[in-house]
């Protein structure tokens, strides 16, 4: 069952309370939401020491597999859930709300030490490098801009388990998990991370998380000419901005008061500042109260 939100009032959410029993929440899935949940889980805990908050990263794919099968209270995706995804749900019982918790501007990065894409790339490059016919075929940089040098392009990017990977695919190849197969693919950012900046003439791309944490040893390559900040990602004008989302599961939130109490303060004002921390974008007043409300339609009057 699919809860969409229909508004609500733009109140703040109240913030968690001691009231809750203990108790362990479950979470797994997306890589890139992974940072935002993580940090707003210490601070929970912080809050609620007798509640654990265990975070999984296996991809958002992966994550939703273990969310259909009940074996997680919370599943953490980079994109919206796929239509068999949530048949599999709805196989299995398994009822859920979506909630936004973010906003993202998908990083395209490569290496510091990278001294010929200063100016940025277009979405028709990327489609030159990333698209299936480019496999085994379009393998050094000049074939893509005759200004830039005879050396091989070493992509490093999410696998097919990822969001991430669903997302670029869809923008930028013009359909899901179109993609040359020719690559480094991993479910971990942090192992993208060090590939990309390991070499002069790497590219790659992930939730701009996993940017800002190494600028240091990356470079952010603009879009279009656009790069992606918190402006650039609320505005649209980047056009590689994308939402970042929650699906938590009903029956969690009716029969398990500290996983409702988790979620609540979650979606309350004070996680602002968590979010930007986290290197994302927090959703607008209006996108907050349309995700309270749905949280609120998920519990129908069970609320603790």
């Amino acid at each position: 069952m699919f809860l969409t939100s229909c508004g609500g009032n733009d109140n703040n959410v109240s913030t968690s309370s001691s009231a809750a029993s203990s108790g362990t929440i479950t979470i797994d899935g997306s890589s890139t939401v992974f940072p935002i949940t993580e940090a707003v889980a210490e601070e929970y805990r912080s809050i609620n020491p007798n509640t654990r908050v265990v975070v999984g990263v296996s991809g958002t794919g992966g994550g939703l597999k273990k969310f259909c099968a009940g074996d997680t209270d919370i599943s953490n995706a980079s994109r919206p859930i796929k239509p068999e995804e949530a048949k599999l749900c709805a196989d299995a019982g398994i009822a859920f709300t979506e909630i936004l918790v973010g906003l993202d501007g998908l990083a395209i990065v490569t290496s510091s030490s990278n001294d010929f894409l200063s100016d940025g790339i277009t979405r028709e490059q990327l489609k030159m490098i990333f698209e299936p016919e480019a496999e085994g075929k379009i393998t050094r940089w000049n074939q893509v801009n005759a200004a830039w040098p005879d050396s091989e392009i070493e992509i490093f990017a999410p696998d097919t388990d990822s969001g991430t990977f669903d997302f670029f695919t869809d923008e930028i190849n013009g359909h899901e998990g179109l993609s040359r197969a020719d690559y480094t693919a991993s479910s971990d950012d942090n192992v993208l991370v060090i590939g990309i900046s390991g070499g002069k003439s790497t590219i790659g791309y992930f939730g701009y998380a996993y940017y800002t944490e190494n600028a240091d040893r990356l470079k952010l390559l603009a879009v279009d000419g656009v790069l992606p900040n918190d402006g650039t990602v609320s505005d649209g004008s980047y056009s590689l901005a994308r939402p970042l989302f929650i699906y938590a599961r009903n029956s969690a939130l009716i029969e398990k008061d500290y996983v409702q109490d988790f979620i609540r303060y979650h979606l309350s004002d004070d996680t602002d500042y968590l979010i930007s921390e986290a290197g994302y974008t927090a959703p607008s007043s209006e996108q907050r109260a349309e995700a309270r409300h749905a949280f609120e339609d998920a519990l129908g009057g069970h609320s603790h």
